[in-house]
């Protein structure tokens, strides 16, 4: 692709680069010079512009955009994406609705790789999404792109499916609150309610119990087929394995995964399973609609994405969510509810 100043009388056909503004209105950049264009610059005084000409071995920069997206997301319906028409050298992925964000990084760094031109940027991986949320975007810098490079994007990513949305799988939840004389009540149904259906999911039951072992165990095993998901939200937070709610899913007949997690808020959590059906203890901070650590299991959990062990223990990488520079020493006198 040739680029650069050119007079005038030799622009016509080629692309602007920079925009010009005319006595009405402005040339916009990206514009193929036509004659009529020629002459309105002409009467701004305009000897020279700096334009863009393709060369016989380059694609326009929306035809390539639209190539790469397309096999990026060859299917988009499987795929629970949708693809933007080109514009500008850009074609957007957007979520199809709910769900989280699945990618094969090596394929997309690998993309990133063929060309500085082409240009593929994503959110980050098992990112929660809304209907129609930007999930990632190709851009064309250039206002063309060699035709190797486009072949190899598309032979590259022949036969992958390294970007898709994971729809959720499970439909319903129950939530148990446990009771402190004094304690928070339901103060955090509200919030984790939203949560609950921003992922497609019926908050289908919510139980309200006293504190105690005996009184936890026994509604979890009263209720353990009558939801997807167990959620239970403690009125004294869980400071160890040993405590009320994860001692009652082990009553109950189940058994616990995980307790704790390197995200901050949300450090107490725990993850389990009863009746073959996943079981999450709630940290406190669930009680704010603010993101945490819950979040992300979550939703995972509700798009059919396991989480293990191993898995939440890497979510500590980028688990600090919140820090702010008026908190002096985070936390400092003050009973962790996270």
């Amino acid at each position: 692709m040739e680029f650069g100043p050119v007079p005038l009388e030799a622009a016509q056909g080629a692309v602007l680069a920079h925009s010009v503004a005319l006595k009405k209105g402005r040339l916009r950049k990206g514009v193929v010079l036509t004659a009529a264009h020629l002459a309105d610059l002409r009467d701004m005084g305009v000897a020279e512009v700096t334009v863009a000409r393709l060369g016989p071995g380059d694609v326009d920069e929306n035809t390539a955009a639209a190539r790469i997206a397309a096999a990026l997301v060859p299917d988009a319906d499987a795929a629970g994406l949708i693809v933007t028409e080109p514009f500008t050298g850009r074609v957007n992925l957007l979520a199809g609705g709910p769900g989280v964000v699945v990618l094969e990084p090596q394929a997309l760094m690998a993309l990133n790789r063929i060309d500085p031109m082409l240009t593929l940027a994503t959110v980050p991986q098992h990112q929660q999404m809304g209907p129609r949320g930007m999930v990632g975007t190709v851009k064309i810098i250039a206002y063309g792109l060699p035709e190797t490079a486009v072949a190899a994007a598309e032979t590259l990513l022949k036969g992958h499916a390294p970007i898709k949305l994971a729809r959720p799988t499970l439909r319903s939840a129950r939530l148990i609150v446990t009771e402190i004389p004094g304690g928070a009540g339901e103060k955090g149904v509200p919030a984790i309610r939203d949560r609950v259906e921003a992922l497609g999911m019926e908050l289908s039951q919510i139980v309200t119990v006293p504190h105690e072992e005996p009184a936890l165990t026994k509604a979890l095993r009263d209720g353990a087929e009558t939801a997807d998901l167990t959620l239970i939200l403690t009125g004294s937070a869980t400071s160890d394995a040993r405590d009320v709610a994860p001692s009652s899913v082990v009553q109950a007949g189940g058994r616990i995964e995980r307790f704790g997690m390197p995200v901050d808020p949300g450090n107490l959590l725990f993850l389990g399973d009863l009746s073959g059906r996943p079981v999450i203890g709630l940290p406190g901070c669930v009680r704010s609609p603010q993101l945490n650590g819950a979040d992300w299991v979550l939703s995972q959990i509700a798009c059919g994405i396991s989480v293990s062990d191993a898995d939440i223990a890497g979510m500590g990488i980028g688990g600090l969510l919140k820090e702010i520079p008026t908190r002096p020493q985070p936390r400092a006198g003050k009973k962790s509810t996270s």
